[in-house]
This record gives structure tokens, C-alpha cells and sequence, in this order.
């Protein structure tokens, strides 16, 4: 199992201080990443949080999901690998239609 996890449904003002806080309750917390707005430097709700072990991670999803925190129903789940974006040069995506600003030389 993956010991990361995907903590959703979080409050815009919980922290990464509360967060590594309720899951040592769990067992050994490696790292808490709460995901910020890139421009307006906010949460978005949601967070990762890596757990020592398995078992550790595992009792994190059956102690936590559903749980109160700051006044929502915590979603508590293994975390996905990343999937690739796409984006880029060479990783299709592209669009087909004109580029930004009107200038069509391509």
C-alpha cells in the first residue's frame, strides 16, 4: 500500500499544523502538504499526508474518514500516483485552435 494519503473536504482555514496534529493521533506523520491557490496563496481544500507505515496509513483512513475537523467531514483516502498533465511540448493536449492574443503565425 501507499502510505501517502489524500486528505479532502478541508476547511480554507485548517493548516498544516492542525492537520500533522490529527493524524499523530494515528500514528507517525513524514510530511503534511497542504495544497495552496498559486495566486491567491489559499487552500484549496484539500491536503497530502504521509504516514510512516502502512499500517499507520491504513488506521489514518479508518479512524479520520468522515471525521469532524474544523467543522467538515474529513475524506480520507490512499492518494493516487500523478497522472501525467499532457501539457507541453511532445505531450499532446495542445488544442486545436488559435494561439492567445490574436496572432495566427505560427
Amino acid at each position: 500500500m501507499n502510505n501517502r494519503l489524500y486528505v479532502g473536504n478541508l476547511a480554507f482555514h485548517t493548516t498544516e499544523d492542525v492537520l500533522m496534529r490529527t493524524f499523530s493521533e494515528c500514528g507517525a506523520v513524514s510530511e503534511v502538504k497542504l495544497v495552496l491557490d498559486r495566486e491567491t496563496g489559499r487552500s484549496r481544500g484539500f491536503a497530502f499526508v504521509s504516514m510512516a507505515s502502512d499500517e499507520e496509513a491504513n488506521n489514518a483512513i479508518s479512524s479520520l474518514n468522515g471525521a469532524d475537523l474544523d467543522g467538515r467531514a474529513l475524506k480520507v483516502n490512499v492518494a493516487e500516483e500523478r497522472r501525467p498533465s499532457g501539457g507541453g511540448f511532445g505531450g499532446g493536449g495542445g488544442g486545436s485552435g488559435p494561439r492567445r492574443g490574436g496572432d495566427r503565425r505560427w
